[in-house]
């Protein structure tokens, strides 16, 4: 399932906006408090999936009947990009547990990459629901070897992977990798270049939320 949160105009497609704009990429503040916005958002809808249980609350007054989290997800993100929408979905799932994976692309000579991912910490992931945060869904390759490695720490009943932008090519590769996951995407592009960027995208979210890198 691929639900695209700019189908029906919001402030997500402001925040779209702003993270496109080439003026107000300048500020990387407003750029990273973009990308946690639309993570809030996508935290929201997800919250509205996610299994609940009635639970006995007291009050001042009495006893209240309240529906609650029956588990708390693991919130899983890919570095360095991700981290602004991990505080996001951290904002609300505040008792979550968190899962950090470094995944990013080697370039080669000739211009063509391999995904290096050459570390991950997570909690147990048996039977858990797992959200994935990743501003870029370009290729979806960083984001399907991710999957194998969670696949290879434990079964999760259910992953979420939630991104401010994806392209059609990618949205596609995962989720032949991966069927039974949701997508959640701020819009979605229908073009990729040859080196794997999307058009017309925003450009690389991480330089632009912590600086240029020197390239690997």
């Amino acid at each position: 399932m691929v639900i695209n949160l700019s189908d029906n105009h919001s402030l997500v497609s402001n925040w779209i906006s702003q993270l496109r704009d080439i003026e107000v990429q300048n500020d990387r503040m407003r750029f990273r408090k973009n990308l946690e916005n639309i993570a809030e958002v996508c935290a929201y809808e997800i919250s509205k999936k996610l299994p609940w249980v009635e639970k006995e609350i007291a009050t001042p007054l009495g006893i209240s009947n309240c529906k609650v989290l029956e588990h708390q997800p693991v919130l899983a993100t890919i570095m360095r990009a991700g981290l602004a929408m991990h505080n996001g979905f951290l904002n609300y799932f505040d008792k979550a547990d968190n899962a950090f994976i470094s995944a990013y692309r080697k370039h080669n000579p000739d211009g063509s990459f391999e995904i290096s991912l050459d570390y991950i910490s997570c909690p147990e992931m048996e039977n858990r629901v797992v959200i994935i945060s990743d501003p870029m869904l370009a290729t979806g390759a960083s984001l399907v070897k991710t999957l194998q490695f969670i696949r290879d720490a434990g079964n999760p009943s259910e992953i979420h992977i939630a991104c401010a932008l994806a392209c059609t090519v990618g949205i596609e590769y995962v989720l032949r990798a991966e069927p039974s996951a949701t997508i959640w995407c701020g819009d979605i592009d229908d073009e990729l270049t040859a080196k794997g960027y999307i058009v017309p995208g925003l450009g690389d979210a991480g330089d632009l939320a912590y600086g240029a890198k020197v390239q690997m």
